[in-house]
């Protein structure tokens, strides 16, 4: 009997222990939903999906109050060039993420041994250049921001300096995520000419 009550003992304790609702708090702020964006070693579409998930949420949230911004923020010009430059930032992480995603879905080659696969291949294609077409999108968001943090100038904030790069590399044109979405979608529209020439006497 004694045995027995030492078993069941733990579990009548745990009983016993009230059940207290765990406390969370909302994610509303865009440095909150801006952490949750990582980066994985392997880029699966899913795992994309989910990071340009929480940037979209960042971008469509307000900012915290600057003494919780990512950067030491001590007067008003900073905290304007703060907020250009971050806007700037999500949205060339999303033009890349979207990219990723695109290249996930893209045939770089149209081998005659993919003719029983045609239809399926030109729907790759389709959803391809759509997600190059979302890239293009905030691609220029990215340089619309970036030519609003421009006139701003000899402020400098040592943990976003990335993000001061990435503005400068778009000023000088060093950084042209245009061009490689031109490529893309050239190579898109070349790769599906050659699906749609395809017949019965391909393969």
């Amino acid at each position: 009997m004694r045995r027995r009550f030492l078993v069941w003992f733990p579990v009548l304790i745990l009983m016993l222990v009230p059940v207290s609702p765990v406390l969370g708090y909302r994610l509303i702020y865009r440095e909150q939903l801006y952490r949750l964006y990582h980066r994985h070693f392997y880029q699966y579409p899913e795992r994309i999906a989910e990071n340009v998930y929480w940037l979209e949420q960042a971008l469509r949230s307000d900012f915290a109050n600057p003494l919780y911004a990512l950067a030491r923020i001590s007067n008003e010009r900073e905290w304007e060039w703060y907020r250009y430059l971050f806007t700037m930032h999500i949205n060339l992480s999303l033009t890349d993420l979207y990219l990723q995603w695109g290249a996930q879905y893209m045939k770089f080659e149209a081998y005659f041994y993919n003719a029983p696969w045609q239809r399926q291949n030109l729907e790759s294609l389709d959803r391809a250049e759509e997600l190059f077409r979302y890239a293009r999108v905030y691609w220029e968001e990215a340089q619309r921001w970036s030519e609003e943090a421009a006139p701003i100038r000899f402020i400098h904030l040592d943990r976003i300096q990335y993000w001061e790069d990435q503005h400068h590399r778009i000023r000088s044109g060093s950084l042209d995520y245009g061009r490689i979405i031109d490529r893309h979608l050239d190579r898109v529209a070349e790769v599906r000419a050659r699906f749609e020439s395809m017949d019965e006497s391909t393969y």
